[in-house]
Protein backbone atom coordinates (compact mmCIF):
# COMPACT_ATOMS: atom_id res chain seq x y z
CA UNK A 1 0.00 0.00 0.00
CA UNK A 2 1.20 3.68 -0.54
CA UNK A 3 2.29 5.88 1.71
CA UNK A 4 1.10 9.17 2.34
CA UNK A 5 3.32 11.64 3.51
CA UNK A 6 2.67 15.02 4.81
CA UNK A 7 5.47 17.77 4.46
CA UNK A 8 5.38 21.57 6.18
CA UNK A 9 7.69 24.11 6.90
CA UNK A 10 6.85 25.88 10.61
CA UNK A 11 8.34 28.25 12.16
CA UNK A 12 9.56 27.76 15.89
CA UNK A 13 6.04 29.18 17.04
CA UNK A 14 4.28 27.13 14.78
CA UNK A 15 3.56 29.54 11.73
CA UNK A 16 2.77 27.56 8.86
CA UNK A 17 2.63 30.76 6.42
CA UNK A 18 4.42 29.98 3.42
CA UNK A 19 5.96 33.77 3.14
CA UNK A 20 7.57 33.62 6.16
CA UNK A 21 10.59 31.28 6.42
CA UNK A 22 13.88 30.41 4.64
CA UNK A 23 13.65 28.78 0.82
CA UNK A 24 17.33 28.29 0.06
CA UNK A 25 19.63 25.53 -2.52
CA UNK A 26 19.44 23.11 0.75
CA UNK A 27 15.78 23.50 1.42
CA UNK A 28 14.51 23.44 -2.36
CA UNK A 29 17.07 20.23 -3.13
CA UNK A 30 15.49 18.54 0.49
CA UNK A 31 11.65 19.04 -1.09
CA UNK A 32 12.67 18.11 -4.63
CA UNK A 33 14.29 14.73 -3.36
CA UNK A 34 10.99 14.12 -1.63
CA UNK A 35 8.87 14.71 -4.88
CA UNK A 36 10.86 12.26 -6.79
CA UNK A 37 9.70 9.55 -4.23
CA UNK A 38 6.32 10.61 -4.54
CA UNK A 39 3.98 10.89 -8.29
CA UNK A 40 0.81 11.70 -6.91
CA UNK A 41 0.25 15.18 -4.99
CA UNK A 42 -3.25 15.66 -2.72
CA UNK A 43 -3.73 19.10 -2.27
CA UNK A 44 -6.73 21.96 -0.92
CA UNK A 45 -7.35 24.62 -3.78
CA UNK A 46 -5.52 27.16 -1.84
CA UNK A 47 -2.25 25.29 -1.70
CA UNK A 48 -2.56 24.38 -5.70
CA UNK A 49 -3.21 28.22 -6.79
CA UNK A 50 0.60 28.48 -4.76
CA UNK A 51 1.80 25.88 -6.56
CA UNK A 52 0.46 26.21 -9.81
CA UNK A 53 1.21 27.67 -11.92
CA UNK A 54 4.27 28.78 -10.24
CA UNK A 55 6.72 25.98 -10.48
CA UNK A 56 5.28 24.30 -13.93
CA UNK A 57 6.19 27.76 -15.29
CA UNK A 58 9.47 27.25 -14.17
CA UNK A 59 9.90 24.16 -15.17
CA UNK A 60 8.83 25.01 -18.68
CA UNK A 61 11.15 27.69 -18.85
CA UNK A 62 13.91 26.44 -17.32
CA UNK A 63 14.74 29.97 -15.63
CA UNK A 64 14.11 29.76 -11.88
CA UNK A 65 16.94 32.13 -10.28
CA UNK A 66 19.14 29.10 -8.47
CA UNK A 67 19.65 25.72 -9.98
CA UNK A 68 17.46 24.38 -7.28
CA UNK A 69 14.42 25.76 -7.52
CA UNK A 70 15.30 24.81 -11.32
CA UNK A 71 15.56 20.98 -9.93
CA UNK A 72 12.46 21.71 -7.64
CA UNK A 73 10.29 22.52 -10.42
CA UNK A 74 11.14 19.60 -13.03
CA UNK A 75 10.58 17.57 -10.08
CA UNK A 76 7.36 19.05 -9.27
CA UNK A 77 6.34 18.77 -13.23
CA UNK A 78 7.33 15.30 -13.36
CA UNK A 79 4.43 13.94 -10.67
CA UNK A 80 1.76 11.87 -12.62
CA UNK A 81 -1.39 13.23 -11.06
CA UNK A 82 -2.02 16.49 -8.79
CA UNK A 83 -5.98 15.63 -7.09
CA UNK A 84 -7.35 18.69 -5.68
CA UNK A 85 -10.28 18.74 -3.22
CA UNK A 86 -12.34 21.30 -3.65
CA UNK A 87 -15.80 22.69 -3.99
CA UNK A 88 -14.94 26.30 -5.69
CA UNK A 89 -12.33 25.67 -8.06
CA UNK A 90 -13.67 25.04 -11.30
CA UNK A 91 -11.45 23.80 -13.97
CA UNK A 92 -7.66 23.52 -14.44
CA UNK A 93 -5.66 24.27 -17.67
CA UNK A 94 -3.56 21.11 -16.85
CA UNK A 95 -4.16 17.45 -17.77
CA UNK A 96 -2.11 15.92 -15.06
CA UNK A 97 -4.43 17.59 -12.60
CA UNK A 98 -7.99 15.80 -10.91
CA UNK A 99 -10.60 18.16 -9.19
CA UNK A 100 -12.66 16.20 -6.76
CA UNK A 101 -15.50 16.89 -4.50
CA UNK A 102 -16.44 13.34 -3.42
CA UNK A 103 -15.35 12.27 0.20
CA UNK A 104 -12.11 12.89 1.42
CA UNK A 105 -11.20 9.66 3.16
CA UNK A 106 -12.75 7.24 0.38
CA UNK A 107 -10.63 9.13 -2.78
CA UNK A 108 -7.35 8.76 -0.22
CA UNK A 109 -7.97 5.22 0.51
CA UNK A 110 -8.49 4.39 -3.56
CA UNK A 111 -5.32 6.21 -3.86
CA UNK A 112 -3.38 3.92 -1.60
CA UNK A 113 -4.39 1.12 -2.99
CA UNK A 114 -3.39 1.86 -6.33
CA UNK A 115 -0.10 0.99 -7.91
CA UNK A 116 2.51 3.90 -7.73
CA UNK A 117 4.97 6.42 -5.56
CA UNK A 118 4.03 8.01 -2.41
CA UNK A 119 1.25 10.42 -2.02
CA UNK A 120 2.33 13.85 -0.76
CA UNK A 121 -0.09 16.60 0.40
CA UNK A 122 0.85 19.56 2.22
CA UNK A 123 -0.68 23.23 3.14
CA UNK A 124 -2.65 23.22 6.10
CA UNK A 125 -6.81 22.85 5.17
CA UNK A 126 -6.59 19.22 3.52
CA UNK A 127 -3.55 17.81 5.43
CA UNK A 128 -5.43 18.88 8.46
CA UNK A 129 -8.61 16.61 7.53
CA UNK A 130 -6.58 13.73 6.70
CA UNK A 131 -4.59 13.63 10.15
CA UNK A 132 -7.96 14.04 12.13
CA UNK A 133 -8.96 10.76 9.86
CA UNK A 134 -5.73 9.01 10.36
CA UNK A 135 -4.84 8.68 6.97
CA UNK A 136 -1.26 10.43 6.96
CA UNK A 137 1.81 7.78 7.32
CA UNK A 138 4.69 9.69 7.70
CA UNK A 139 5.06 13.51 8.54
CA UNK A 140 7.91 16.22 7.67
CA UNK A 141 8.20 19.47 9.67
CA UNK A 142 11.21 21.21 8.86
CA UNK A 143 11.61 23.80 11.54
CA UNK A 144 12.52 27.41 10.74
CA UNK A 145 15.11 28.98 12.83
CA UNK A 146 12.30 31.86 13.14
CA UNK A 147 9.89 33.30 15.63
CA UNK A 148 7.65 35.56 13.73
CA UNK A 149 4.67 35.97 16.36
CA UNK A 150 1.33 36.01 14.28
CA UNK A 151 0.18 33.69 11.36
CA UNK A 152 -1.66 30.88 10.78
CA UNK A 153 -0.31 27.26 12.93
CA UNK A 154 -1.23 23.93 11.53
CA UNK A 155 -2.10 22.32 15.04
CA UNK A 156 -5.28 24.89 15.25
CA UNK A 157 -6.43 23.17 12.61
CA UNK A 158 -5.22 19.43 13.00
CA UNK A 159 -6.21 17.13 15.37
CA UNK A 160 -3.00 14.98 15.79
CA UNK A 161 -4.09 12.77 18.60
CA UNK A 162 -0.96 9.74 18.06
CA UNK A 163 1.71 8.84 18.96
CA UNK A 164 4.46 9.68 16.43
CA UNK A 165 7.98 7.91 16.26
CA UNK A 166 10.80 9.91 15.24
CA UNK A 167 13.27 8.11 12.93
CA UNK A 168 14.76 10.73 11.00
CA UNK A 169 16.39 14.23 11.39
CA UNK A 170 18.29 16.63 9.24
CA UNK A 171 20.14 19.54 10.17
CA UNK A 172 20.75 21.96 7.25
CA UNK A 173 23.50 24.74 7.00
CA UNK A 174 20.56 27.93 7.06
CA UNK A 175 19.45 26.44 11.00
CA UNK A 176 16.51 24.30 9.32
CA UNK A 177 15.82 21.22 10.72
CA UNK A 178 13.92 18.44 9.02
CA UNK A 179 12.30 15.80 11.63
CA UNK A 180 10.76 12.75 10.15
CA UNK A 181 7.66 11.00 12.09
CA UNK A 182 6.54 7.85 11.47
CA UNK A 183 2.68 6.71 12.69
CA UNK A 184 3.07 3.84 15.36
CA UNK A 185 6.62 3.77 15.28
CA UNK A 186 7.28 1.73 12.45
CA UNK A 187 9.60 3.21 9.66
Amino acid sequence: MRKLIFAINLTLDGCCDHTKGIADEELHDFYAQLLRDGDTFVYGRKTYDLMVPFWPDIAKTNAGPTKSMNNFAQAFNAVKKIVVFSRSLENVDDKKTTIVRTNLKDEILKLKKQEGKNILTGGVDIPSQLIGLGLVDEYYFVFQPLVVGAGRRLFDHAALQEKLQLVETKVFTSGCVALRYVKGGAA
